[in-house]
């Protein structure tokens, strides 16, 4: 068996755990402050491979293994690769309170409602996406991807950040800052954890299912659930195809440009994407901001025309254009160079499909569209019905191609 002690937030570690361990495992600061029985081997962590492959050999030869961790080993830690490697069978755990589930207690907030993510050796962007999406979000920090660097990426948006450092040890500090705040201060090494928040919606509804919230049970919503001026707004057939072909996911970031109503960008929200919704009409900017507050969603509204106010926004993983009359290729040709993943484009003007088509290939796009027609129910007098056409709209969309290593189209 390998036992796996997590220390919490600084718990000690009891002499029984490593009694008559012939392997301690673990963190430089665990292993200094730890009894480890003077015979056995110690390893420092770095590096999993070397460290798992001297675990193997002691446990060929029947020694008793033990592994310090910091908080709890089976939250974004260790539990994973030694299951993985030697099989959950044969371990020991032995959970300590995680470093999210400290730094809520010491806000006094609840945290079923919360999402987590880990930045520690991954893209910070999907953090940045997430705390943008999310009212509640634990972070998870590393080289590169703690406060500072957070906060700058989060400038423009309404958040509060709780840095929680050093947790449960004489040096714990648990502050309160801005984003900006953030940014413009060096943090060392002792972060724990932060917590990025709305503290208007900090509290939530009561929750059933931990974690982030379950999917919407409807998209593509009717016309009639968003504000919209002269029926200027994405159909919800057009939508519904739209929103499968853009994929909008937790951690991801979506441009909606010409977004009108902002009706695409309230459903990509909904399905949990970080949103910049781009118009050029004030009054549409305040339409897009009302329709995101009456469904609950972010979605940070840019007023400005495209492409010229795109170069101050993040690099999208997807985009939507439902508007650029003759700037429209300009429009698909800045939206394509930027896109991580994939552009949909609706038009109306059948003269426009070319030109579209043309930027999104010439951009490394793979691209593809339909012609949408639709003719829905509409009452007629004694009681029969008949169908009502909608105007056609062509959908055009482009998926990255992806690229080998040698530089070949995949």
């Amino acid at each position: 068996m390998i036992t796996v002690f997590g220390t919490g937030t600084g718990a000690p570690v009891p002499a029984d755990v490593l009694a008559g361990a012939r392997l301690v495992v673990g963190g430089r600061r665990h292993l200094a402050s730890a009894a480890v029985p003077e015979d056995a081997e110690q390893v420092v962590l770095g590096p999993l491979a070397p460290a798992l492959d001297i675990i193997e050999r002691h446990l060929d030869k029947q020694d008793r293994v033990v592994v310090l961790a910091s908080g709890d080993p089976g939250f974004f830690g260790i539990v994973r690769v030694l299951a993985e490697r030697f099989g959950s069978e044969r371990l020991d755990v032995r959970a300590g309170v995680s470093s999210v589930a400290a730094a809520f207690a010491r806000v006094g907030l609840p945290w079923d409602d919360a999402v987590v993510v880990s930045a520690h050796g991954r893209d910070l962007r999907t953090a940045v996406n997430v705390c943008r999406a999310r009212p509640k979000v634990a972070v998870l920090t590393g080289p590169g991807a703690g406060p500072a660097e957070l906060g700058a990426a989060l400038r423009s948006d309404d958040r509060v950040l709780v840095v929680a450092s050093a947790l449960g040890s004489e040096d714990e500090r648990v502050e309160r800052v801005s984003p900006a705040e953030a940014a413009a201060r060096d943090w060392g090494t002792s972060v724990s954890v932060i917590l990025c928040l709305d503290e208007t919606r900090a509290l939530g509804a009561v929750r059933t299912v931990a974690g982030a919230p379950v999917g919407p049970t409807q998209w593509a919503l009717d016309e009639g659930e968003f504000a919209h001026r002269d029926s200027m707004i994405t159909k919800f057939e057009v939508r519904a195809l739209a929103l499968a072909r853009l994929g909008p996911r937790l951690g991801e970031l979506v441009w909606d440009v010409g977004a009108g109503s902002g009706s695409v960008a309230v459903e990509c929200a909904r399905l949990g994407a970080a949103v910049v919704a781009v118009e050029k009409t004030r009054d549409g900017v305040e339409r897009i901001r009302a329709n995101a507050a009456a469904h609950g969603v972010d979605v940070r509204a840019v007023h400005g025309a495209a492409p010229t106010v795109l170069s101050d926004l993040d690099d999208p993983d997807a985009v939507f254009i439902g508007g650029g009359g003759r700037e429209l290729p300009a429009i698909v040709t800045a939206c394509a160079r930027r896109a991580r993943r994939t552009v949909v484009v609706a038009m109306a003007a059948l003269d426009r499909v070319p030109a579209t088509r043309e930027a999104l290939t010439g951009a490394g796009f793979s691209c593809d569209g339909v012609l949408v027609q639709s003719s829905r129910l509409a009452p007629l007098p004694g009681d029969v019905t008949r169908l009502a056409a909608t105007n056609p709209v062509f959908l055009l969309w482009g998926y990255r191609t992806p690229v080998s290593h040698e530089g070949v189209a995949l």
